[in-house]
């Protein structure tokens, strides 16, 4: 099988990486030249459009970071969907709207290909190593096609149903995991203020009911005071954004979504958009002239898991 992968930006350059370590047939595409460079130095084609790219492959990949983005790599005039032919896959593996992936899809399907959304979750470290998890809405034959390329790229592999229900999952679970971060700022605000040893209360919180996800990768980078989660703040503001305009289509008025949201809003304004999300905890340690510093963390996350076969959940 041939592939095609367009986005090779924080996410997408690690899920490319480990279809190409894996021997995969791999065209590339992205506008940052240094990134496709590199690629072409490792053994990948390049495609000159998403259009050129689409003909010359039976599996295309979109990994981008913006659904209006995403929108003009498929549909421009040299754009992947007029590249597409009968029984192509068109796998969009960013974090999007379920509607948008819905008005696409049909643009896809109208050319009798197959159109799949397929959001990762688990972090940037894990996707370089081939083991975050993937879900993936769509036909279910079309997902068994390219479930080898999906175990090479992903350690657990999921198929949620229709197409358009990845992306709800993906969003659901972006927005508890910035739910968890928010909090995570408050307690270790709590326990600078209480003198506790923070090295002490990370391993205590890691084996306790109040443990998460965000805690045991997030906190590290915390503690270490390098913030390093390689992922910004606007792509926070995004999801939760995404996560907020599902529950009005659904006509479900939220509480906490909103106010999370303008926590993230205003550390946005105060470092920036392109910040790492994990500074929003830094809200407090300025307010409070406090600093959540400890020994012995890493300043970037690394995945030290063994890299296997993935494998359908």
């Amino acid at each position: 099988m041939k592939i095609g992968f367009i986005g090779l930006g924080n996410v997408g350059g690690k899920l490319a990486g480990s279809l190409l370590r894996n021997k995969f047939d791999l065209t590339v595409r992205d506008i940052d030249k240094k990134l496709t460079k590199n690629f072409k130095n490792k053994g990948a084609k390049v495609a000159n459009s998403g259009r050129e790219l689409a003909e010359q492959t039976d599996l295309i990949i979109t990994c981008l970071p913006s659904i209006e983005i995403c929108a003009k790599v498929m549909e421009s005039d040299d754009g992947v969907i007029v590249g597409l032919s009968k029984n192509k896959i068109w796998l969009e593996m960013s974090t999007t709207d379920d509607s948008e992936i819905k008005r696409i899809g049909k643009k896809v399907m109208d050319k009798k290909a197959f159109p799949l959304d397929a959001p990762v979750s688990g972090g940037c470290h894990r996707a370089a190593t081939g083991n975050i998890a993937i879900f993936v809405g769509g036909n279910r034959q079309a997902f068994e096609k390219i479930l080898p390329v999906l175990k090479v790229m992903g350690k657990q592999v999921l198929h949620t149903g229709d197409l358009g229900t990845a992306s709800i999952l993906k969003v659901i679970t972006n927005y508890l995991a910035s739910v968890h971060l928010a909090a995570l700022g408050e307690a270790w605000t709590i326990a600078r203020k209480s003198k506790l040893d923070l090295k002490k209360t990370f391993k205590g919180i890691a084996v306790s009911s109040g443990n998460s996800f965000v805690h045991e990768t997030e906190s590290q980078v915390i503690l270490n005071g390098s913030y390093n989660i390689n992922f910004t703040m606007d792509l926070v503001k995004k999801d939760i954004n995404l996560f907020n305009e599902l529950s009005k289509k659904l006509n479900t008025p939220l509480e906490i979504s909103p106010f999370v949201l303008e926590i993230f809003k205003d550390a946005q304004e105060k470092y920036g958009s392109r910040a790492w999300s994990s500074m929003v905890v830094k809200r407090l340690e300025d307010k409070f002239n406090l600093d959540f510093r400890a020994p012995g963390f890493p300043d970037e996350l690394v995945d030290n898991e063994k890299e296997e076969n993935g494998y359908e959940i």
